[in-house]
Formats: structure tokens, sequence, C-alpha cells
């Protein structure tokens, strides 16, 4: 139970299960679902993660979902989606949902979680990097290919894979590059998404800027080991 008093719990009944796909899909505004019923019932049947969260009345206003899987030689979970509705944002249940996926995975001796985000999204990269303090390991071009939902459609979709090392303790303090000496910063737009409603040739000027910093970055063996409260992505060469 959250401090606001929002339950997450895991979720696998048909009603529960077509209520996620339903939330899902009011939050990413689209009319085609992101997940269809049938596919939530076999990932939470075949032991993967679906969990909800529900306000004290019992209205479902956040989930997740993610499917069981490999990082190199280490057993994972890849979480694939997951949304909050605006009834939920900046209350701590976005924290709160990933140290429920955490706990479900140590419970089940699950090494690390995986996940993809939008680099352009500030919001997201500072709470993978700086908070959770998620390795960022690979950069995907046009990973979901063309996307028509309301907060991607124009844009390329392309997305930053991190890891989450859940073997290990959370960080101590922010990974915000301020103890490193770094070799560069990649800064970000301030809003991509509004800037998508606003002025797509200026947000597809952010994408392939940033785009060619991190790629080059990455490829030369560099790692993003920070990322700063203003927006700005840190480059450095810790082991």
């Amino acid at each position: 139970m959250t401090a606001t008093g929002i339950e997450i719990r895991t979720v696998s009944d048909i009603s529960d299960l077509t209520d996620v796909g339903s939330v899902l899909q009011e939050v990413w505004g689209t009319s085609v679902p992101l997940l269809s019923l049938e596919l939530a019932r076999a990932i939470a049947h075949s032991g993967g993660y679906v969990a909800a969260a529900f306000v004290p009345s019992g209205q479902m206003v956040g989930a997740s979902v993610g499917i069981l899987a490999r990082h190199g030689d280490r057993s994972a979970l890849h979480s694939h989606v997951t949304g909050l509705l605006d009834v939920a944002r900046r209350a701590g249940t976005g924290r709160a949902m990933k140290m429920h996926q955490r706990a479900w995975a140590i419970e089940r001796s699950i090494e690390c979680i995986t996940w993809t985000f939008d680099p352009l999204v500030r919001r997201n990269a500072w709470f993978n990097i700086a908070v959770l303090g998620a390795e960022a390991d690979e950069y995907l071009p046009s990973f979901y290919g063309e996307m028509t939902d309301a907060i991607n459609a124009g844009d390329d979709s392309d997305r930053l894979h991190v890891t989450w090392d859940v073997t290990a303790a959370m960080p101590e303090r922010l990974r915000d590059g301020s103890d490193i000496d770094p070799l560069m910063t990649v800064p970000t737009a301030d809003d991509i998404v509004e800037l998508r409603r606003t002025d797509m040739a200026a947000a597809a000027r952010w994408r392939c800027s940033t785009r060619e910093a991190l790629l080059d970055a990455l490829g030369r063996g560099h790692r993003i080991v920070g990322f700063t409260r203003d927006g700005n992505y840190v480059i450095g060469d810790l082991p």
C-alpha cells in the first residue's frame, strides 16, 4: 500500500486483465489495444508479471506487464509496458510500482529487470538512471517501427535499453553525474511530448542529434553514468 492508499498487486482473472488493457489504452491515447486480453492472460498464466494499481474505491489506475526473459547469461524480467492514469501521477505510484516489480523478481530469484524507454523523455530518463540506478546498455533506433498512439505519433520510436540489477542494493545517492568528471554531456528537449504537438520539425532535430551522440558514445565503449536534473545524459568511462 502506498502513502496515498493506492494498492499494487498482481492480477490474473479475466475482469482485471481486461481492465489492464483498458488502462494502458487510455494512458497512450490509442484506439488500437496495446495489450490484448489473450496476450495478458497468456503472460499471467505462464508465470509472467501482470500487476495493477488500485485506489481505495477499487478503480484500477495503473498497470504493468513483464515477460520472463534472459539478459546475457542472467535470468531477467523484461518490463514491456507500465502506465499510470493522471489521477495516480505525482503521488509516488510509479516508484511504488517499480519497487513491487523488483520485490516480485527477487522472490523468484530473477537477477535483473530490463526495459526500454524513449531517451528524449526527461522524466523517464531521470527516474530510470538517476533514481533507480539502472544501467543504459544499448541504443535502439526505431525499435517499434511506426507508432500511431497520441504520445509517439509522428516521431521515430528510438528506445534506450536499460538493465536494473535487483541483486544489488538500491543506490544510496542519485546517479546525476555530479560526482563524475564527464567525457561529455548529451542534452535533451525540455518536453519532447509537447514539442511533438507544437513543432514536429524541432522534435525531429532533437531526435537526430540525441541519437547520433548516444550511438557514437556507446559505440566507442563509453557509458551513460548519470542523468542531470536539467536533462543531460552524462557520458563517462567508469569500469
